[in-house]
C-alpha cells in the first residue's frame, strides 16, 4: 500500500503522485490539510524519514513565526506545531514498504517503492 500526504495545490506534491501513478501504482491520497495527522503520527512518519525533525517542516510558512518557532526550537514544539498547522509539514510525504520519503525533489519518492 502506498500513501501519500497530499496537497493538490502543490507543484512538487502533483508531481509525485504522477510518478506514482505513471507507473500503476495504486495510491491513497491523504489531504493532509483537510485531514490532519495527529501528533503520533507525525512522530511515527518521522521515525521513518530520519535526519532533523526540522527537515520535515516548512520554516518559511508565516505560522512557523507566528507559533514561536526558530530552528532552534525543540523537537517537541516542532512536532505539536505541525499537529496544531498542518502547513508547516513539507510537502509530499510518501509512504510505502514500512518506509516514508520526501518527495523533494519529487523523484525521490521512488527510493522506497
Amino acid at each position: 500500500m502506498i500513501t501519500i500526504w497530499h496537497n493538490p495545490r502543490c507543484s512538487k506534491s502533483r508531481q509525485a503522485l504522477q510518478l506514482l501513478q505513471d507507473r500503476g501504482l495504486d495510491v491513497t491520497e491523504r489531504l493532509y490539510l483537510q485531514d490532519p495527522p495527529s501528533e503520533a503520527e507525525l512522530r511515527a512518519a518521522h521515525a521513518m524519514l530520519g535526519g532533523p525533525v526540522l527537515a520535515m517542516m516548512r520554516p518559511r510558512e508565516d505560522g512557523f513565526k507566528t507559533a514561536g518557532l526558530t530552528k532552534d526550537s525543540d523537537d517537541d514544539a516542532l512536532f505539536a506545531a505541525m499537529a496544531a498547522d498542518p502547513k508547516l509539514i513539507e510537502r509530499p510525504v510518501v509512504f510505502a514498504n514500512g518506509k516514508a520519503a520526501l518527495g523533494r525533489p519529487p523523484e525521490a519518492v521512488l527510493a522506497i517503492l
